[in-house]
Protein backbone atom coordinates (compact mmCIF):
# COMPACT_ATOMS: atom_id res chain seq x y z
CA UNK A 1 0.00 0.00 0.00
CA UNK A 2 2.55 2.61 -1.40
CA UNK A 3 0.24 4.78 -3.34
CA UNK A 4 -1.82 6.17 -1.33
CA UNK A 5 -1.44 7.50 2.71
CA UNK A 6 -2.50 5.37 5.23
CA UNK A 7 -2.06 5.27 9.01
CA UNK A 8 -4.34 4.05 12.06
CA UNK A 9 -4.89 1.15 14.35
CA UNK A 10 -4.81 -2.22 12.37
CA UNK A 11 -3.68 -5.29 14.53
CA UNK A 12 -1.88 -7.55 12.83
CA UNK A 13 -5.02 -10.42 12.85
CA UNK A 14 -7.01 -7.95 10.44
CA UNK A 15 -3.67 -7.71 8.14
CA UNK A 16 -6.29 -9.20 5.58
CA UNK A 17 -7.88 -5.51 5.44
CA UNK A 18 -4.99 -3.86 3.53
CA UNK A 19 -5.41 -6.35 0.17
CA UNK A 20 -9.26 -4.73 0.31
CA UNK A 21 -8.01 -1.07 1.09
CA UNK A 22 -5.73 -1.70 -1.63
CA UNK A 23 -8.46 -3.05 -4.06
CA UNK A 24 -10.90 -0.08 -3.26
CA UNK A 25 -8.28 1.74 -4.37
CA UNK A 26 -7.37 0.25 -7.39
CA UNK A 27 -10.99 -0.94 -9.00
CA UNK A 28 -13.35 1.25 -6.68
CA UNK A 29 -12.46 4.83 -7.25
CA UNK A 30 -11.30 5.42 -3.43
CA UNK A 31 -10.50 8.75 -2.82
CA UNK A 32 -9.94 9.51 0.87
CA UNK A 33 -11.60 7.09 4.00
CA UNK A 34 -11.54 6.53 7.26
CA UNK A 35 -12.95 2.98 9.01
CA UNK A 36 -13.80 2.37 12.37
CA UNK A 37 -14.42 -0.63 14.16
CA UNK A 38 -14.87 -1.44 18.25
CA UNK A 39 -16.65 -4.24 19.84
CA UNK A 40 -18.54 -3.27 23.12
CA UNK A 41 -16.90 0.35 23.05
CA UNK A 42 -12.94 -1.11 22.50
CA UNK A 43 -11.65 -0.46 19.75
CA UNK A 44 -10.33 -2.82 17.45
CA UNK A 45 -9.50 -1.34 14.61
CA UNK A 46 -9.38 2.75 13.47
CA UNK A 47 -7.69 3.73 10.20
CA UNK A 48 -7.82 6.37 7.25
CA UNK A 49 -6.57 6.89 4.23
CA UNK A 50 -5.70 8.80 0.98
CA UNK A 51 -7.05 12.24 0.58
CA UNK A 52 -9.58 14.81 1.80
CA UNK A 53 -9.45 16.75 -1.28
CA UNK A 54 -9.73 16.14 -5.63
CA UNK A 55 -6.49 17.62 -6.10
CA UNK A 56 -4.87 15.19 -3.77
CA UNK A 57 -3.00 17.80 -1.98
CA UNK A 58 -4.50 17.33 1.83
CA UNK A 59 -4.34 13.70 3.45
CA UNK A 60 -7.27 12.94 5.30
CA UNK A 61 -6.60 13.31 8.70
CA UNK A 62 -7.42 11.43 12.16
CA UNK A 63 -10.38 14.61 12.77
CA UNK A 64 -11.16 14.94 9.14
CA UNK A 65 -14.89 15.29 8.67
CA UNK A 66 -17.15 13.71 6.21
CA UNK A 67 -20.69 14.28 4.87
CA UNK A 68 -22.01 11.11 5.48
CA UNK A 69 -25.94 11.61 4.12
CA UNK A 70 -28.32 9.15 5.48
CA UNK A 71 -26.18 7.44 7.54
CA UNK A 72 -27.38 9.86 9.58
CA UNK A 73 -30.75 8.50 9.88
CA UNK A 74 -29.50 6.06 12.47
CA UNK A 75 -27.95 9.44 14.42
CA UNK A 76 -31.41 10.97 14.18
CA UNK A 77 -32.87 7.55 15.25
CA UNK A 78 -30.92 7.02 18.47
CA UNK A 79 -31.81 10.48 19.55
CA UNK A 80 -35.48 9.26 19.53
CA UNK A 81 -34.76 6.69 21.11
CA UNK A 82 -33.37 8.60 24.06
CA UNK A 83 -36.47 10.72 23.88
CA UNK A 84 -38.31 7.20 24.51
CA UNK A 85 -36.19 5.98 27.39
CA UNK A 86 -36.08 9.81 29.07
CA UNK A 87 -40.15 8.86 28.72
CA UNK A 88 -40.38 12.08 26.55
CA UNK A 89 -42.11 10.07 24.07
CA UNK A 90 -43.44 6.35 22.97
CA UNK A 91 -42.85 4.65 20.00
CA UNK A 92 -46.45 3.54 19.70
CA UNK A 93 -47.65 7.26 20.43
CA UNK A 94 -49.53 8.48 17.90
CA UNK A 95 -47.94 11.86 16.55
CA UNK A 96 -50.64 14.20 16.81
CA UNK A 97 -51.08 14.07 20.25
CA UNK A 98 -47.75 16.20 20.46
CA UNK A 99 -48.32 17.75 16.93
CA UNK A 100 -51.72 17.96 16.05
CA UNK A 101 -51.50 19.77 13.25
CA UNK A 102 -49.67 16.91 11.62
CA UNK A 103 -53.10 15.36 11.47
CA UNK A 104 -54.15 17.28 8.31
CA UNK A 105 -54.70 15.64 5.26
CA UNK A 106 -55.24 12.04 6.82
CA UNK A 107 -52.32 11.79 8.64
CA UNK A 108 -53.76 11.23 11.84
CA UNK A 109 -53.39 8.47 13.91
CA UNK A 110 -49.64 7.27 12.62
CA UNK A 111 -47.13 6.81 15.38
CA UNK A 112 -43.46 7.91 15.83
CA UNK A 113 -42.23 4.19 14.70
CA UNK A 114 -44.59 4.31 11.59
CA UNK A 115 -42.56 7.88 10.82
CA UNK A 116 -39.22 6.66 11.92
CA UNK A 117 -39.81 3.58 9.58
CA UNK A 118 -40.72 5.63 6.49
CA UNK A 119 -44.44 4.91 6.45
CA UNK A 120 -46.17 8.33 6.44
CA UNK A 121 -46.18 8.81 2.68
CA UNK A 122 -44.28 12.17 2.55
CA UNK A 123 -41.58 10.82 0.60
CA UNK A 124 -40.72 14.05 -1.12
CA UNK A 125 -42.65 17.70 -1.46
CA UNK A 126 -45.45 17.66 -4.02
CA UNK A 127 -45.61 21.28 -3.99
CA UNK A 128 -45.11 22.16 -7.77
CA UNK A 129 -43.73 25.71 -6.16
CA UNK A 130 -41.49 24.47 -4.34
CA UNK A 131 -37.69 24.96 -4.45
CA UNK A 132 -34.48 23.57 -3.87
CA UNK A 133 -33.67 26.43 -1.48
CA UNK A 134 -36.71 26.49 0.63
CA UNK A 135 -35.67 23.34 2.47
CA UNK A 136 -33.48 25.53 4.30
CA UNK A 137 -36.50 27.12 6.26
CA UNK A 138 -37.48 24.84 8.63
CA UNK A 139 -40.54 26.12 9.73
CA UNK A 140 -41.99 26.24 5.77
CA UNK A 141 -40.78 22.85 5.30
CA UNK A 142 -42.14 21.49 8.40
CA UNK A 143 -46.25 23.80 6.83
CA UNK A 144 -45.13 21.96 4.00
CA UNK A 145 -45.60 18.30 5.17
CA UNK A 146 -48.37 19.28 7.67
CA UNK A 147 -50.64 20.26 4.99
CA UNK A 148 -49.32 17.93 2.13
CA UNK A 149 -51.77 14.98 1.43
CA UNK A 150 -49.50 11.53 1.65
CA UNK A 151 -48.35 9.90 -1.44
CA UNK A 152 -48.85 6.67 -0.31
CA UNK A 153 -51.63 5.82 2.11
CA UNK A 154 -49.64 5.86 5.34
CA UNK A 155 -49.15 2.90 7.00
CA UNK A 156 -49.65 0.55 4.05
CA UNK A 157 -46.14 0.58 2.90
CA UNK A 158 -42.82 1.66 3.61
CA UNK A 159 -41.36 4.28 0.88
CA UNK A 160 -38.34 5.74 1.79
CA UNK A 161 -38.00 9.78 2.94
CA UNK A 162 -34.59 10.93 1.66
CA UNK A 163 -34.82 14.42 3.23
CA UNK A 164 -38.07 14.76 4.32
CA UNK A 165 -36.73 12.06 7.51
CA UNK A 166 -34.90 14.89 8.97
CA UNK A 167 -37.81 17.25 9.51
CA UNK A 168 -40.44 14.90 10.85
CA UNK A 169 -37.87 13.03 13.62
CA UNK A 170 -36.08 16.64 14.37
CA UNK A 171 -40.05 17.97 14.05
CA UNK A 172 -41.09 15.71 16.68
CA UNK A 173 -37.88 15.75 18.87
CA UNK A 174 -38.16 19.69 18.87
CA UNK A 175 -41.77 18.88 20.28
CA UNK A 176 -40.96 15.84 22.38
CA UNK A 177 -38.08 17.11 24.44
CA UNK A 178 -38.98 19.38 27.71
CA UNK A 179 -36.77 22.14 26.79
CA UNK A 180 -37.64 22.43 22.76
CA UNK A 181 -33.99 21.41 21.22
CA UNK A 182 -32.97 20.77 18.15
CA UNK A 183 -32.26 17.36 16.70
CA UNK A 184 -29.08 18.07 16.42
CA UNK A 185 -28.77 19.88 19.57
CA UNK A 186 -29.55 16.77 21.34
CA UNK A 187 -27.19 15.14 19.77
CA UNK A 188 -24.79 17.09 20.61
CA UNK A 189 -25.51 17.33 24.29
CA UNK A 190 -27.02 13.99 25.29
CA UNK A 191 -25.13 11.25 23.45
CA UNK A 192 -21.79 13.01 22.00
CA UNK A 193 -21.05 14.29 25.26
CA UNK A 194 -19.89 10.08 25.89
CA UNK A 195 -16.55 9.83 24.73
CA UNK A 196 -16.63 13.00 22.70
CA UNK A 197 -17.93 11.60 19.65
CA UNK A 198 -17.01 13.65 16.48
CA UNK A 199 -20.73 13.62 15.09
CA UNK A 200 -23.24 17.08 14.28
CA UNK A 201 -26.24 17.46 12.40
CA UNK A 202 -25.73 20.94 12.06
CA UNK A 203 -22.13 21.97 11.96
CA UNK A 204 -21.17 25.18 13.13
CA UNK A 205 -18.64 27.51 11.18
CA UNK A 206 -15.58 26.73 13.47
CA UNK A 207 -15.39 23.15 12.70
CA UNK A 208 -15.96 23.29 8.10
CA UNK A 209 -11.95 23.57 7.73
CA UNK A 210 -11.94 19.97 8.96
CA UNK A 211 -14.55 19.00 5.96
CA UNK A 212 -13.35 16.23 3.26
CA UNK A 213 -14.28 17.50 -0.07
CA UNK A 214 -16.45 15.74 -1.90
CA UNK A 215 -16.10 14.20 -5.24
CA UNK A 216 -19.58 13.09 -7.15
CA UNK A 217 -20.38 9.95 -8.41
CA UNK A 218 -19.90 9.71 -12.07
CA UNK A 219 -22.87 7.88 -13.11
CA UNK A 220 -26.66 8.01 -11.87
CA UNK A 221 -28.36 5.21 -9.18
CA UNK A 222 -30.05 2.85 -10.46
CA UNK A 223 -33.50 3.13 -9.19
CA UNK A 224 -35.20 0.16 -10.24
CA UNK A 225 -39.12 0.62 -10.79
CA UNK A 226 -39.94 4.20 -11.00
CA UNK A 227 -42.98 4.88 -8.99
CA UNK A 228 -44.73 7.90 -8.45
CA UNK A 229 -43.24 7.75 -4.20
CA UNK A 230 -39.73 7.65 -6.42
CA UNK A 231 -40.57 10.60 -8.29
CA UNK A 232 -41.24 12.90 -5.58
CA UNK A 233 -38.51 11.12 -3.69
CA UNK A 234 -35.29 12.31 -5.95
CA UNK A 235 -36.42 12.86 -9.75
CA UNK A 236 -37.66 16.73 -8.96
CA UNK A 237 -35.63 19.72 -9.00
CA UNK A 238 -36.24 20.15 -5.70
CA UNK A 239 -35.78 17.12 -4.51
CA UNK A 240 -32.97 17.46 -2.04
CA UNK A 241 -31.36 20.99 -0.81
CA UNK A 242 -29.42 22.71 -2.59
CA UNK A 243 -25.74 23.83 -1.92
CA UNK A 244 -24.16 20.28 -0.88
CA UNK A 245 -20.89 21.42 0.52
CA UNK A 246 -21.82 24.92 1.17
CA UNK A 247 -21.84 26.59 4.51
CA UNK A 248 -25.10 27.27 4.51
CA UNK A 249 -25.73 23.14 3.41
CA UNK A 250 -23.14 21.86 6.21
CA UNK A 251 -24.34 24.84 8.89
CA UNK A 252 -28.47 23.31 8.41
CA UNK A 253 -30.01 20.95 10.49
CA UNK A 254 -31.19 18.21 7.51
CA UNK A 255 -30.99 15.10 10.24
CA UNK A 256 -31.60 12.68 6.71
CA UNK A 257 -29.38 14.58 4.60
CA UNK A 258 -26.00 15.82 5.83
CA UNK A 259 -24.65 14.82 9.07
CA UNK A 260 -21.02 15.10 9.55
CA UNK A 261 -18.88 12.97 11.25
CA UNK A 262 -15.42 10.78 11.89
CA UNK A 263 -15.90 7.37 10.93
CA UNK A 264 -14.76 7.05 15.27
CA UNK A 265 -17.43 9.33 16.21
CA UNK A 266 -20.10 7.08 14.40
CA UNK A 267 -19.02 3.94 15.53
CA UNK A 268 -18.77 5.37 18.57
CA UNK A 269 -22.07 5.69 18.99
CA UNK A 270 -23.64 2.80 17.19
CA UNK A 271 -22.45 1.14 20.52
CA UNK A 272 -25.92 2.07 21.45
CA UNK A 273 -27.51 -0.17 18.64
CA UNK A 274 -25.06 -3.36 20.28
CA UNK A 275 -25.65 -3.03 24.04
CA UNK A 276 -27.23 0.28 24.64
CA UNK A 277 -24.45 2.15 25.58
CA UNK A 278 -21.99 4.32 24.93
CA UNK A 279 -18.36 3.46 26.59
CA UNK A 280 -19.69 2.91 30.38
CA UNK A 281 -22.65 5.50 30.11
CA UNK A 282 -25.85 3.64 30.05
CA UNK A 283 -28.16 5.30 26.96
CA UNK A 284 -31.07 2.79 26.46
CA UNK A 285 -32.54 0.14 28.33
CA UNK A 286 -33.44 -2.96 27.13
CA UNK A 287 -36.83 -1.97 26.71
CA UNK A 288 -35.75 0.93 25.04
CA UNK A 289 -33.19 -0.91 22.68
CA UNK A 290 -35.97 -3.47 21.92
CA UNK A 291 -38.19 -0.81 20.82
CA UNK A 292 -35.33 1.11 18.32
CA UNK A 293 -34.26 -2.74 16.75
CA UNK A 294 -37.53 -4.42 16.36
CA UNK A 295 -38.83 -4.83 12.81
CA UNK A 296 -41.49 -2.28 12.10
CA UNK A 297 -42.39 -2.91 8.43
CA UNK A 298 -40.90 -5.21 5.94
CA UNK A 299 -41.41 -6.04 2.32
CA UNK A 300 -40.46 -4.13 -1.32
CA UNK A 301 -39.84 -0.32 0.05
CA UNK A 302 -41.98 1.95 -2.38
CA UNK A 303 -38.74 4.26 -3.34
CA UNK A 304 -35.43 1.89 -3.04
CA UNK A 305 -35.01 -0.70 -5.34
CA UNK A 306 -34.68 -2.86 -2.28
CA UNK A 307 -36.41 -5.00 0.12
CA UNK A 308 -36.05 -3.52 3.19
CA UNK A 309 -36.82 -4.70 7.24
CA UNK A 310 -37.18 -1.18 8.92
CA UNK A 311 -36.66 -0.93 12.81
CA UNK A 312 -37.01 2.33 14.22
CA UNK A 313 -35.40 4.92 11.98
CA UNK A 314 -32.46 1.99 10.92
CA UNK A 315 -32.28 -0.71 8.76
CA UNK A 316 -32.13 -4.60 9.92
CA UNK A 317 -29.57 -6.61 8.33
CA UNK A 318 -31.82 -9.20 6.74
CA UNK A 319 -32.45 -9.62 3.85
CA UNK A 320 -29.87 -7.73 2.03
CA UNK A 321 -26.99 -7.95 4.84
CA UNK A 322 -24.96 -5.68 3.79
CA UNK A 323 -23.40 -5.45 7.43
CA UNK A 324 -21.74 -8.28 7.87
CA UNK A 325 -23.13 -11.72 8.77
CA UNK A 326 -25.83 -11.45 11.26
CA UNK A 327 -29.12 -11.03 10.80
CA UNK A 328 -29.77 -9.02 14.20
CA UNK A 329 -27.44 -6.85 12.76
CA UNK A 330 -28.80 -2.72 12.61
CA UNK A 331 -27.30 -0.43 9.84
CA UNK A 332 -27.49 2.35 7.65
CA UNK A 333 -25.92 4.06 4.47
CA UNK A 334 -25.24 7.31 2.89
CA UNK A 335 -25.56 8.40 -0.86
CA UNK A 336 -22.32 7.38 -1.79
CA UNK A 337 -21.11 5.22 0.35
CA UNK A 338 -21.12 5.87 3.66
CA UNK A 339 -22.24 3.35 6.44
CA UNK A 340 -22.99 2.95 9.98
CA UNK A 341 -23.45 -0.92 12.22
CA UNK A 342 -24.24 -2.77 15.17
CA UNK A 343 -24.24 -6.16 15.80
CA UNK A 344 -25.78 -6.74 18.91
CA UNK A 345 -24.29 -10.96 18.07
CA UNK A 346 -20.61 -10.56 18.33
CA UNK A 347 -20.88 -6.62 19.43
CA UNK A 348 -18.95 -5.30 16.88
CA UNK A 349 -19.90 -1.79 15.97
CA UNK A 350 -18.30 0.57 13.30
CA UNK A 351 -18.25 3.11 10.38
CA UNK A 352 -17.55 3.50 7.26
CA UNK A 353 -16.70 7.59 6.24
CA UNK A 354 -15.39 8.45 2.39
CA UNK A 355 -15.21 11.72 0.27
CA UNK A 356 -15.24 10.04 -3.56
CA UNK A 357 -19.18 9.03 -3.99
CA UNK A 358 -20.11 6.20 -5.57
CA UNK A 359 -23.58 5.61 -7.56
CA UNK A 360 -24.68 3.30 -5.13
CA UNK A 361 -27.91 4.15 -2.86
CA UNK A 362 -27.35 1.16 -0.22
CA UNK A 363 -24.72 -1.54 0.12
CA UNK A 364 -21.12 -0.27 -1.40
CA UNK A 365 -18.85 -2.70 -2.16
CA UNK A 366 -15.90 -0.69 -0.31
CA UNK A 367 -17.43 -0.92 2.95
CA UNK A 368 -18.83 -4.17 2.29
CA UNK A 369 -15.09 -6.01 1.44
CA UNK A 370 -13.92 -4.06 4.95
CA UNK A 371 -17.05 -5.30 6.84
CA UNK A 372 -16.96 -8.83 5.30
CA UNK A 373 -13.30 -8.61 6.46
CA UNK A 374 -13.35 -7.92 9.44
CA UNK A 375 -15.51 -10.81 10.46
CA UNK A 376 -14.19 -13.41 8.13
CA UNK A 377 -10.13 -12.36 10.76
CA UNK A 378 -12.99 -12.99 13.86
Amino acid sequence: MTDFPFYGLLPTRFASLKDVIAENFASHEELGFQFCVQQHGETLIDIRAGWADRKKAAEVADDSLFAVFSSGKAMAALVIAWLVEEDHIGYNQPIDTIWPEFAQAGKSGLTVAQIMSHQAGLSGITNPDWTAQDWFDWDKTIHQLEQQTPIFEPGSASGYHPVTYGFLAGEIARRADPEGRTLGTILREELCIHKNADVWIGLPPSEHDRCAQMQKPKALANMGEITEATRWAFMKPWSSPGGKGTAAWREAELAGSNCHATARGLATLMQIGVDGGVGDSAILSEDSLAGLSQSRIKGQNLVLPFNIDFAAGIMRNDPNYFYGPNAATLGHSGWGGSCVFADPVTGLHGAYTMNRQRNTLLGDVRPRALIDAVYAAL
